[in-house]
């Protein structure tokens, strides 16, 4: 049994965190609009109605498969670090660590850039039939969800007293909007109005409109406001006010970039992710290991496989935190962590009792080098400051940011991934002049020389955002994700192997009980870690939960419903699939 039906039908599919986009999403497609149009139009429409997850000024990943190409790509619209974000500039401002909160945590806004390209490369329709519904709910209102009424009043005091153009378009008076109440953001409004406007004074067609609304956004008005609102201080995560270093100049350079995904085979299917400037390559990691056990003859429910997969997500993303980083300044050694050799060697490190430590691998003989903040660890239990970080996990209860996911599947055989993040109410202050904030993701960077992941002008930061792709006989059959930071890939591993050895359909995988562990450290400010840690439903029963903690784990027994955000599409047999989380109360598939 599940809450709601896995979607099938035939024209298409879109699944997202929330019902409007992603019947926005399937409205694109009943035009005539193909798969990347729908994804685009419902990106827009994710910034207005889930601003405490994503918004204009933040950024994407996506893997998408364009059949009329027949290839696999990744787009990259993750921005990198401004010019003058260099270690010594925060050194001398005091900082030992990137903050969470604040200008200062600003990266250059990539979404936008990538929504476009996508839009011009693969899509088919105009900047209007994209924008005209994010327009219209921006302008008109849109219901406030229970999310997002709570995690504007955990900030609420915050924008009041500190923010007050946050305060003027998220709160009513000094309080949070009520659930189920409209909400309206007419200075975003605006803003993709003036983008359309000066898009369509263009002369030369569909690419020549996009193109100026590139223009308008990294060249114009936008960037422009960006360059001058930085130039002010504002209170931030320090405790004190800071100015950012973003500037116009970084947004005039940027540009979002195509990739060749990430790639393993496991049990003849392939799944595709971005390179390793994201965590996504983890989960090929831990693929990887899992080759040599036999998954499809464990119970889902107990606790040999929930041991087995938080025992293998240790040991890689540990390799994340000791490895992985931004491919165009350090040479990530991604053949080699997914080589048999090397996965036949970290297998040997999975014991019958969890691990408490942190067990970075050794390629060529060189043990991987962690940074040495890892060793100075704030106290896990400390009260996180409000707006802090990423993941937004229920069970943490804190009124961090987070990220959305939408993915489609059109009947001519496109598929495409999105996981669109950052630029949060709660972590930035809105700019007046445009009403939306810029991204924190720069906290993701270390202050401290050498690493992969060291803060550097020009680089990306190691995001944790990772939509999935996979492939069966080279043709795709599934898009998915989950939100969550870094448990994106653990709830995303969880469904992808419920759904291939343990015979559940997309909704019952999805649906199925969840965990996750935060033994390694958080990719977000303050990088707290909990050694041994892993939060589990009750659904699990009894049984599972006591047997995992005879086997050493700090087990967090959490409520039946409260961890993962999944959302998937599939399609074969001439059938398209769609399903969608019921834990938010506001995920929505639509098929048919």
């Amino acid at each position: 049994m599940t809450t709601r039906p896995e979607l099938q039908g035939s024209f298409g599919a879109v699944s997202s965190t929330h019902w409007l986009p992603s019947t926005v999403g399937m409205g694109i497609l009943e035009r005539g609009g193909n798969a990347f149009d729908a994804v685009v139009a419902a990106g827009f429409v994710l910034q207005v109605v889930e601003p405490h997850q994503n918004g204009l000024g933040g950024d994407v990943p996506l893997v998408g498969y364009d059949v009329r190409l027949g290839r696999r790509f990744v787009l990259c619209g993750q921005g990198p670090a401004p010019a003058r974000a260099t270690i010594a500039a925060y050194h001398a401002a005091g900082l030992n660590a990137v903050p969470g909160t604040g200008l200062m945590a600003a990266v250059v806004p990539g979404a936008f850039d990538a929504w476009m390209q996508l839009l011009r490369d693969h899509g088919t329709m105009r900047v209007r039939d994209v924008l005209e519904a994010a327009i219209g709910y921006a302008r008109n209102g849109y219901p406030v969800t229970k999310q997002l009424s709570k995690y504007t009043a955990g900030v609420a005091e915050v924008l009041a007293t500190h923010w007050p153009d946050s305060a003027a378009v998220y709160l009513v008076g000094r309080a949070a909007p009520a659930p189920g109440s409209i909400h309206r953001n007419v200075k975003l409004a605006d803003t993709y109005e003036r983008i359309l406007k000066e898009a369509e004074a263009a002369k030369g067609g569909r690419e020549a409109e996009i193109e100026a609304a590139r223009h308008a956004y990294y060249r114009g008005f936008v960037a422009e406001a960006i360059g001058k609102f930085c130039e002010s201080e504002r209170p931030d995560g320090t405790g004190g006010r800071q100015r950012g270093l973003l500037s116009a100049a970084d947004l005039a350079t940027y540009k979002a970039t195509y990739e060749a995904p990430a790639e393993y085979t496991y049990h003849g299917i392939t799944v595709a992710k971005t390179g390793a400037w994201g965590q996504g390559p983890a989960f090929l990691q831990t693929l990887a290991l899992l080759e040599g056990f036999d998954i499809a003859s464990l119970e889902p429910n107990g606790a040999d496989f929930v041991h087995l997969l938080a025992e293998c997500l240790k040991l890689t993303m540990v390799d994340r935190d000791a490895y992985y980083g931004d491919p165009d300044f350090t040479d990530v050694p991604l053949a080699a962590l997914l080589s048999k050799e090397y996965n036949d060697a970290r297998r040997k490190l999975i014991g019958k009792t969890a691990s408490l430590e942190l067990r970075p691998g050794a390629i060529g003989g060189k043990p991987g080098r962690l940074p040495q903040a890892l060793f100075r660890m704030p106290d896990p239990t400390r009260r996180r400051t409000a707006g802090e970080g990423e993941p937004n996990r229920v069970h943490m209860g804190a009124e961090s940011g987070d990220t959305v996911n939408v993915n489609v599947i059109d009947r001519h055989g496109n598929v495409v991934s999105a996981m669109p993040s950052g630029g949060w109410l709660q972590s930035s202050p809105v700019i007046p002049e445009l009403g939306f904030c810029l991204g924190t993701r720069a906290q993701m960077f270390w202050l401290e020389e050498g690493l992969p992941s060291s803060l550097a002008p020009g680089r990306r930061p190691r995001t944790t955002l990772t939509p999935g792709l996979a492939f069966r006989d080279g043709k795709p059959f599934m898009a998915f994700g989950s939100p969550g930071g870094d448990g994106q890939d653990q709830w995303a591993l969880q469904f992808f192997l419920h759904h291939v050895h343990h015979g559940m359909n997309l909704q019952q995988a999805i649906e199925a009980p969840a965990f996750v562990t935060d033994h390694p450290p958080s990719s977000f400010h303050p990088r707290e870690a909990k050694p041994g840690h892993l939060a589990v439903e009750d659904r699990f029963g009894e049984a599972t939960i006591a047997e995992l903690r005879k086997r050493g784990h700090k087990v967090e027994v959490q409520d039946g419903w409260a961890i993962g955000r999944l959302q998937a599409c599939s399609q074969d047999d001439g059938l398209i699939r769609a399903a969608a989380n019921p834990r938010t109360g506001h995920a929505y598939a639509v098929a048919r």
